[in-house]
Parts: structure tokens; sequence; C-alpha cells
């Protein structure tokens, strides 16, 4: 286990011979250290959107697609921890650029490439052979795919753990402080979100960058091959402006960026999962509460488009007559997470507030029960839709889309805390043990990545079991959630993100 920080503060001396208290990295500083997320998440919210179904327009079954999603938890398993322990050894010495930032960069830059590799599958599949007729598998696009798929969610994982280790490191584990950076963290995961299932909505980028329409890639792959372009431009700036603007903090974590002793250079995994003897029941508490809120996300963030295009406007990827009302349901899949993604950068901004007045164990909990209930209203108009008769036109009632998009924008409220409030009281309960800030958003990583493996792995058959729809994993998201409510309001119900600590005044 990593030494704790020892008390550097020349307890015995008096006021004036003690060395004056360290300037407070300023609120405008952190807002620009937490603007990474906004690209970050571009590409991300693409990803969400967009890629369910564009691997089944390569020919991956919907029973298998959510396989391809492995990548990510599997990835994460290992590279996020790993990366965030790498930053915890780096030392002035080895890195003029300090800690975090080499890492926030070089995953930048893997996201850039990656989402390159993604968005021009289709032509490099052709290269290797395959056979462009509409309904067919074409297995060299999957295979380059998958290996783009990979390097983005390495890529994620690589920068998305440093970043969220560079704002603690910034505030110094401070509360009130930690929840502002957190805050700002999310708004600009908002921000990135917004614009991306934007981008993602809108049908027409083939018309603006016509040089993506190729004779392996029709009008919705252009679309979305022009949408990763447009991503690696707001990566780029966003990752400039947080690495190149803002400093790491040169007086924290200085004792834990020490190199190891002998005693301490152990193997990493062994380093990782034997910090578990050292958790006290709060630590256990977020870990549990993180993992049944992921089991309930999860399916929702795999399947949300798809729900749409499948579900309320019975299109289908895999049946050309149908591939027309698949893709309108996709966009306004993606209009709906638009609609999220602003309910969630509001209720970023009154998060701290939110904090304060009823506890952050209970906000968590209050916030699971809701995403519960909007599951089962899923549910119900899934019901209801198939029930339904849609007329000669074949579209949705406008009421079904309504009722939809409403569900979908109620969602943001409680994705924003999921982004927010664990990371916070990670941050603030593992200081206490000693460990780097880094390696403690990997522990808390593994409690989200091993659920995703979980819900990869089963939801696929397990809908398959029940007819083939989204509807069962639903189901399974809506009973996490709110067992997930009811753990957080009973074991956290009004946990404060950490200890005020006692500044010295100048």
């Amino acid at each position: 286990m990593p030494p704790r920080r020892p008390n550097t503060g020349g307890g015995g001396g008096t006021s004036s011979s003690a060395a004056p208290a360290p300037r407070k990295v300023p609120l405008r500083s952190l807002l620009r250290a937490a603007s990474v997320a906004c690209g970050v998440q571009f590409g991300w919210a693409l990803q969400l959107s967009l890629l369910t179904p564009y691997v089944q327009e390569l020919g991956i079954p919907h029973a298998f697609a959510s396989l391809v999603w492995l990548c990510g938890p599997l990835s994460g398993l290992l590279v996020q921890p790993l990366v965030g322990h790498l930053s915890d050894r780096i030392t002035p010495a080895n890195s003029p650029l300090g800690r975090r930032r080499p890492f926030i960069a070089a995953g930048a830059a893997s996201i850039a490439f990656a989402v390159l590799t993604v968005g021009f599958s289709a032509d490099l599949g052709r290269l290797f052979g395959d056979n462009v007729v509409p309904g067919s598998t074409r297995f060299g696009a999957i295979i380059v795919y998958l290996v783009g798929f990979w390097l983005l969610d390495v890529g994620n994982n690589a920068t998305q753990g440093p970043c969220r280790a560079f704002l603690a490191d910034l505030t110094e584990n401070d509360p009130r402080r930690t929840r502002i950076a957190n805050a700002y963290f999310s708004l600009f995961m908002a921000l990135g979100n917004i614009l991306g299932y934007a981008t993602g909505a809108y049908n027409g980028w083939y018309k603006i960058f016509p040089f993506t329409i190729t004779g392996s890639c029709g009008v919705s792959c252009a679309n979305l091959k022009s949408a990763f372009l447009l991503d690696i431009i707001i990566l780029a700036i966003t990752t400039y402006i947080s690495v190149a603007t803002v400093q790491d903090n040169p007086t924290f974590g200085s004792d834990e960026a020490a190199p190891p002793s002998s005693h301490e250079e152990e193997a990493f995994l062994f380093e990782l999962f034997g910090s578990f003897k050292y958790f006290t029941m709060p630590v256990w508490m977020v870990l549990i509460v993180t993992s049944l809120t992921w089991v309930g996300w999860f399916p929702f963030i795999l399947f949300d488009t798809d729900w749409m295009g499948r579900e309320i406007y019975r299109g289908s990827p895999e049946i050309v007559a149908d591939t027309q009302k698949y893709h309108d349901g996709v966009r306004m899949g993606s209009f709906g997470l638009m609609l999220n993604s602003v309910v969630l950068g509001i209720t970023s901004i009154g998060m701290e507030k939110l904090c304060r007045k009823w506890g952050a164990g209970l906000v968590w909990g209050v916030s699971n029960i809701i995403m519960a209930l909007c599951f089962v209203a899923m549910l119900i108009i899934t019901y209801v839709a198939q029930n339904l008769d849609y007329g000669p036109s074949g579209a949705p009632p406008t009421g079904i889309v309504a009722a939809s998009l409403i569900v979908f924008t109620i969602l943001g409220a409680p994705l924003s805390i999921t982004y927010s409030i664990p990371y916070a009281m990670a941050a603030s309960r593992v200081e206490n043990l000693g460990l780097g800030q880094g390696l403690a958003m990997g522990i808390l990583n593994l409690s989200i990545v091993i659920p995703q493996i979980i819900v990869s792995l089963g939801s696929g058959p397990w809908d398959q079991l029940f007819g083939g729809g989204n509807a069962p994993s639903f189901w399974v998201a809506a009973a996490a959630s709110f067992v997930g409510g009811l753990v957080a309001i009973l074991g956290l119900p009004r946990a404060r993100l950490g200890p005020k600590k006692k500044t010295t005044q100048r």
C-alpha cells in the first residue's frame, strides 16, 4: 500500500515561522483543465449514438452487436488503472510536462487515430476484398472497424483517468472544490454530448464533405465519417486548452510521485487488487453503488438509438426495405440524446448546491430511482408501440415519439450525477488511505467496466431469449438502478464528499 502523505507543516512551529499556505489553483484554471472532457465526449457521443447501428450495417447481427462493446470494458479493466498508476509515479525529473498531461495528450492522439480508422473502415475493407452488396457481411470492414473501435476505447480510457486525477491534484481534495471541478467536468461532458449528438442527428454532412462518399461508403456511412473528422478538430482544440494552458499543481501529491522504495516496487496488479483490503465500508459502498448504477446505464448506452430505430420506428438495418425507417429512428434517438445532454449540463451547474442541501449519497440514490422509473417508462412505451396501428405511412405516432424523447431528456439529470458524484466521493475517500489519485480513479473504473463486461456478454443472448428486442435488457437496467438507489439512500444517506480542511489564513 502506498504510504500516507507525511505532515510537512512543521507542527511544533509558530505561525510566523511556518511556511505560508500554498495558493489555491484558481477556479478558471480548473475550468480550462476540465475542457478536454468536451472533445473526448464529443467522440464518445458519436460512438454511442451511431456505432451500434453502423456495425449492424456492416453485417454483425443484433444479437452479437453488444459483444463488439466488450472492447471498451476489457481495455478499461487494465488501461485506466495502469495509466493512473504510471502517472502517480511520474516525477518532475522524468517529465517536465507534469504527471497527468503527457497521458492526456497521448490518449487524445490515439483517439484521433482511432476515429479515422473507424470512419474509413468501409473504404479500407473494400481494399481487403469486401463485396459491397446491400445486406452482405463485409468481413474486411468489420475487422478494420474492430481494430479502430478497440483503439478508440483504449484512448478514451487512457485519457479520462488522468483527466479526473488531474482535477483531483489541482483541487488538493478540498471537498467543495472537488465538487466544483467534477461539476465543470460534467458540464464539458454535457457540451461535448450536445455537439456530438447534434452532429449525429444531422444527415447532411455528406453534402458539406462530398469527398466522404465513395463506392463503398454511402450516405449514412459518409455522415459518420464526416462527424469523426469534426471530432478530431474539436478534440485537438480542447486538448490544447487543457494541456498547454494549465500547469500541474507543484505542491500537491509530491510525496505520492516520489520514486517508490524497494518494498513498494511490487507488480502493478498486485498493488491494484492488494489495495482492496485497506478499503473502509464507505469506499466499498461507493464501489457497490457505482457497479449497480452502470449495470443500469450500459443497456441504455448500448441500445438507445437502436431502440428508437427498431421498437419505435419499426425499422431494421438488416432488411433493405426497412433501413430508411431505422436510420430515421437513429437520428431521432440522437436528437433525444442531445436534449438529454442539455439537461445534463443544467444539472451539473446546480450539483454543488444540491449536494450541500441533501448530501451527495442521497442525491445519488434519488437519481438512480429516477433512472429506474425512466427505464420502466421505456418498456411501457415499447409495449404501446407494438400494439398500435401506424397506418399506411408506417411513421410512428407523434405521441409515441414525444414520450420517447421526454424519457431520453429526463435521463440527463441522473447521468450528470453518475458522471460527477462517484468520482468526487472516490477522490475524497481514498485520500485517507494514502492512494494516489491516478490509481484511485483506476480502482473506481473497475466497478464500472466489470458490470459493462457482464452486460456486453449477456445482453444480446438475453434479448434473443425473449424475442430479439431490447426490452429484456431494459428490465435488467431498471432493476439494477432501483437496487442501487436503495443502497445509496440507506448506505450513504447524508454522505459528505470528504472532511472539510482547515486553511491557513495569510
